[in-house]
């Protein structure tokens, strides 16, 4: 005879139930102190009600065991995939994934497809067992790019693809150099312009819009502006500046 908690109570499906907490510990060895019931009752571990209610208990827990086996092992899996992010300058930005690996995995970020070592410019995340990040700082243009992560344990691997999309406020990085021309001949006036999304750009002389036309119009490239006058005549002197500007700012020479 074993100590109970209910003994009149033996035939009662509530008494049985009153048991489950303390025969699964039992059974399934959770606790390595000895498990006892509480004083002053008796239970008949030899009653047919209580060693049915003991198989279900065994049973279930190795059906439990077993799902949590079979889901889990195997090759690892996406289970939200990345999106693309907006990294603004100067602020951080960061990738997530949810996946589902056991046993653990090995996670490598790539940019562009360069790997990425986890340190003070890119860091390696594991928010829980679940979600995997990686938080880009510090950002500039140079941030731009495609992202991947690779997802690899004894099974298999998968992986992964967002773009960041950085924004960068539009600004004359250095503004046209003086110079001085003869007449009749061909001016070329440069500066140098930076932001994301690419700015709108306008040449002024004198504080006033330049109107293009065959003679004096400018071009505009992924970093700098430049500025044609040809024939130039004495009317074209005067001071020329560089005004840019994109939703996150202007900026003028």
């Amino acid at each position: 005879m074993l100590k109970g908690c209910v003994g009149p109570q033996l035939t009662s499906g509530v008494w049985v139930l009153t048991f489950v907490t303390w025969i699964f510990k039992r059974i399934s060895k959770m606790s390595k102190a000895k498990a006892a019931p509480p004083p002053g009752c008796t239970l008949n571990i030899n009653d047919p009600q209580v060693q049915e209610a003991a198989i279900r208990i065994q049973a279930s827990y190795r059906g439990h065991r077993s799902r949590k086996e079979m889901r889990e092992k195997g090759p690892p899996k996406i289970l939200q995939e990345l999106k693309d992010v907006v990294l603004v300058e100067g602020s951080a930005a960061k990738l997530e994934c949810r996946v589902s690996a056991f046993p653990d995995p090995f996670i490598i970020w790539y940019k562009d497809g360069k790997e990425l070592k986890d340190g003070p410019k890119y860091r390696y995340v594991f928010e829980d067992p679940d979600f995997v990040a990686l938080v880009v700082r510090d950002g500039v243009l140079a941030d731009l790019g495609k992202y991947t992560v690779t997802i690899k344990n004894p099974f298999g691997q998968t992986s992964g693809s967002a773009c960041i999309l950085v924004e960068v406020p539009a600004k004359v990085s250095k503004g046209p150099d003086n110079i001085k021309a003869k007449r009749g001949t061909t001016v070329v006036l440069k500066a140098e312009i930076s932001g994301e999304p690419p700015p709108d750009v306008a040449w002024l002389k004198d504080g006033d819009d330049i109107e293009e036309d065959d003679r004096v119009f400018f071009d505009v490239g992924d970093t700098n502006t430049i500025l044609t006058i040809k024939n130039a005549k004495s009317s074209d002197a005067g001071k020329y500046e560089v005004f840019v500007e994109n939703n996150l700012g202007t900026d003028q020479s």
